[in-house]
């Protein structure tokens, strides 16, 4: 029944669109020799991306939601790993999809194959307009938010200290990944090192200066919500799907993709219950509730009022580390979008000599740089309007996670060197997470509204805009 529904839904993509199979993607990257993704990175600089996508700011807030959402302690404890089994079973989907169909484009690739091009370009403009360039920009802005903190801006308020930040830090970046992978690569891995050393400076201040837990509240004192407490879960573990766009250029990739998907799941794991851990430790689960800076509060009852500046410096960095994994892979969707569409052919140019998309990655830092201005005028509103377009990464997500199943019927002769092990009980459990997390994200959207307007039109507008530039960018012959 699942086959039958999967191969009507996509029946109608494909009446008019030309497939690019393996072997045409080698013959495209013999022929153009240099210009294309070469594989440059090593299995420490994969998991230093994915690691440092996944880690952003969420896990300094996420937990206090967590605490207040569980009832109990060893809830608390079990969402999280429960979230880190959830992210593992993803990464095994991926791991096939990555392994078989390695691509720059990444989940703009699998989509391309599955359900062809418009889908394909739905998602690239979706990425493109908000969920790429969006998070850019918002985490441009937690950046300055921080750095303003530490090293106020003379002469600048509180504001405007935080826009130059942000404005500055996409520039800055920007300008060094146009240098090529290996530049923002090495950059990446010391990056992680520092967000991942500031994390375990977490748990040791709180091993070594923290007394023993406060008592738990009494019985029936909190509500436990543990559908609730899940979807903060997963948010804060969401990201290590961006792998999929370095696949074409991690050596050995049929082997290290797997490595690199598996073992970063398990190292954010232990740096989440960590950190839980080390927070629970020192102010306990109801404080852990109640308290509105988190690990601010955890610093400052261990270290002191330093601990204040060094939880800044931290989440700064770790905002810093986002950003710059997150334009590593995101201008490579727009590079996919260039080989699929003459219009954007530009786009599809790879520098063989600096290892990037060089056009793409300065087309989607200008487009960061716009949002930023935006996020400068319209403040809270700006970071609503990208909240609110949470249902659209989750209906790609699923796609993502369908096509799988579409991939393995249609192209049963395909090698593919790492198979998901239980299939298909494990991508259905991955498949029904999605469909919960769109439901989840599609009920909070629909209670929400900005500007006077339901915040549920936000997502469709953008979808909106996709549709009609689609015949715009359609004219020529496919790739």
């Amino acid at each position: 029944m699942v086959a039958r529904f999967l191969q009507s839904l996509t029946l109608g993509f494909h009446s008019s669109v030309a497939i690019m199979d393996a072997t045409e993607a080698e013959r495209i990257a013999a022929s153009t020799r240099g210009t294309a993704p070469q594989p440059t990175l090593g299995l420490r600089e994969a998991i230093a991306v994915i690691v440092g996508v996944v880690i952003g700011a969420g896990i300094f807030k996420a937990p206090s939601i967590v605490a207040g959402l569980s009832g109990s302690a060893s809830a608390m404890f079990g969402l999280w790993i429960l979230g880190g089994l959830v992210s593992l079973i993803g990464a095994l989907c991926y791991a096939e999809l990555t392994t078989s169909y390695a691509h720059a484009g990444g989940d703009y690739h699998f989509l391309r194959r599955a359900y062809g091009r418009p889908v394909a370009f739905l998602f690239g403009w979706a990425r493109f307009a908000v969920i790429t360039t969006g998070s850019i920009a918002l985490l441009g802005f937690v950046f300055g938010d921080y750095m303003q903190l530490v090293l106020p801006l003379p002469g600048m308020a509180g504001a405007a200290g935080s826009t130059v930040y942000a404005f500055g830090v996409v520039v800055v970046l920007t300008l060094l990944n146009l240098r090529g992978i290996r530049a923002g690569a090495l950059t990446q891995t010391w990056l992680t090192v520092l967000e991942v050393g500031g994390l375990l400076l977490i748990a040791a201040a709180a091993t070594f200066f923290a007394g023993a837990p406060p008592p738990a509240p009494a019985e029936g004192a909190g509500q436990a919500s543990y559908g609730m407490a899940m979807v903060f879960v997963l948010l804060t573990y969401g990201g290590w799907n961006e792998a999929a766009y370095i696949s074409a250029e991690v050596r050995d990739g049929r082997r290290n993709m797997v490595r690199a998907l598996t073992l970063s799941i398990l190292l954010i794991t232990v740096l989440y219950l960590l950190v839980t851990w080390a927070c629970w430790k020192t102010l306990g689960l109801a404080g852990m509730a109640g308290s509105e800076a988190l690990v601010a509060d955890v610093m400052r009852a261990t270290l002191g009022p330093v601990g204040e500046t060094v939880i800044s410096i931290l989440v700064a960095v770790s905002a810093l580390t986002s950003i710059n994994a997150t334009m590593i892979v995101g201008a490579r969707t727009g590079y996919a979008m260039g080989c699929d569409w003459p219009r954007l052919g530009r786009l599809g140019q790879w520098d063989g000599q600096r290892g990037s998309p060089a056009l793409a990655m300065l087309v989607q830092g200008i487009a960061a740089l716009v949002l930023v201005g935006v996020g400068a005028a319209f403040g809270s509103g700006f970071k609503s309007m990208v909240e609110f377009t949470a249902p659209v990464f989750w209906l790609f997500f699923l796609l993502a996670g369908l096509s799988l199943f579409v991939l393995r019927r249609r192209e049963p002769d395909l090698p593919r060197p790492f198979k998901v092990p239980l299939f298909p009980l494990l991508p259905l459990v991955f498949c029904a997470t999605c469909c919960w997390m769109l439901w989840s994200s599609l009920s909070y959207v629909y209670s929400q509204s900005l500007g006077g307007l339901n915040a549920a039109w936000i997502g469709v507008g953008v979808l909106a805009a996709g549709v009609l530039l689609l015949p715009l960018v359609r004219a020529g012959p496919d790739r």
